[in-house]
């Protein structure tokens, strides 16, 4: 638990010589039942926000120039435009960038004093980039006015990722963050970005995390290869199918005389089995069939692993270990290459399968995973 009254001591010490107001704003972590990877090639996905959390104090300061404080990495920095990529404060890249993408909508960002803190855990695959880009945009758009909706607010976290810090993300993460509410998923159209709620009642069953301790950073990642070799498939697809939208809209076998590649060969089948498993699970959620989720998550993380091939050994050796224990369903999360494993199980079954898995895991790799448990949670808001 974040105390406000700490942050707002600390943002006073940091930030002394304005008598502005300070607000205080939260944006979730989040996680996706199911859709993986196909929120940047026209996917429905199935996100929840969940009960971790970034905090911004943000007042105006009077100024033009923006002077920011990350409590987690304890560094402080001035910036003034024109904005250029930090090397020292990787972190201030994402608030450089939502400016600009604020900016380019012909909106003017005066200068303001910020704070930001949080205790999502980075490198997980729970999203802590996302959820910087939409407090900051809902947090600058309530602090100046400037009445952006909650869509837009998630279309310019995206964009800042694109385009300013360089990793070629989708969209799900800032939407889900940025509309997410309590006790409900949403199915998330990427294409068309129209959305609906779904209650989220699991009964006997709980969802929970479990962490590798393994940190990826997407940037230096392979995801922007991942990306370029499914925009080079699509392109070689519709050679002979110019009709085809994106790859989640295939609906025919994908034969050897389209050209791909083998790797190419296997980021399609992911795309195309992925949708098979996306509708089996809207539909055993709202049916009861628990198990039928929990079989659909095994089967999307071995895609991941095998087809998409974003998994590593250590969220491998969770998933297996997991069946192995006769938990329900389990698949790695989050653009990959470490992080979390979001596990199904019966609520019954948490302590006896967790502390099997920490035992199995620290003697097989030498350190410790995490385990969170989580509440769905209301997406970004002012807090008072």
């Amino acid at each position: 638990m974040i105390d406000p009254s700490i942050l707002f001591s600390t943002f006073s010490s940091k930030f002394p010589s304005s008598n502005e107001t300070i607000r205080h704003f939260s944006a979730p972590a989040r996680i996706n039942i199911i859709g993986e990877h196909v929120d940047y090639l026209g996917g429905l996905v199935l996100p929840a926000a969940i009960d971790f959390s970034v905090h911004a104090l943000i007042q105006r300061n009077g100024t033009d120039q923006f002077h920011l404080y990350s409590a987690d990495f304890e560094q402080q920095i001035k910036i003034s435009r024109p904005f250029k990529n930090s090397k020292d404060f990787q972190w201030s890249d994402y608030i450089q960038g939502v400016i600009t993408e604020i900016e380019k909508k012909g909106l003017n960002v005066p200068g303001f004093n910020l704070l930001l803190t949080g205790n999502i855990p980075q490198g997980a695959g729970l999203s802590s980039s996302a959820a910087l880009e939409v407090v900051v945009g809902y947090a600058i758009s309530e602090l100046f006015q400037l009445n952006l909706s909650r869509e837009s607010i998630a279309l310019i976290g995206q964009a800042a990722e694109n385009n300013f810090v360089g990793t070629n993300c989708g969209i799900m993460d800032q939407f889900i963050i940025a509309t997410g509410k309590e006790k409900y998923c949403i199915s998330l159209n990427t294409s068309s970005l129209k959305y609906e709620y779904h209650e989220f009642d699991l009964g006997e069953f709980e969802f929970y995390l479990i962490n590798s301790n393994v940190k990826h950073s997407l940037k230096d990642s392979d995801y922007n290869q991942r990306r370029l070799e499914c925009e080079s498939a699509l392109s070689k697809i519709k050679k002979s199918h110019p009709n085809v939208k994106d790859l989640y809209s295939i609906d025919f076998p994908i034969s050897t005389d389209l050209g791909l590649s083998q790797n190419e060969s296997k980021r399609v089948g992911h795309v195309v089995s992925e949708k098979i498993r996306t509708n089996i699970i809207i539909n055993a959620l709202r049916d009861g069939s628990i198990n039928s989720v929990g079989n659909a998550l095994y089967e999307c993380h071995w895609s991941l692993s095998n087809q998409f091939e974003v998994s590593c050994p250590e969220t491998d050796f969770i998933v297996s270990s997991l069946k192995a224990e006769n938990a329900t369903g389990a698949r790695m999360i989050g653009g990959g290459f470490g992080g979390c494993v979001l596990v199904l199980d019966k609520i019954k079954n948490f302590s006896s399968t967790s502390s099997i898995i920490e035992e199995k895991f620290v003697t097989k790799f030498g350190h410790p995973v995490s385990i969170y448990k989580f509440k769905i949670a209301d997406g970004v808001k002012e807090l008072s």
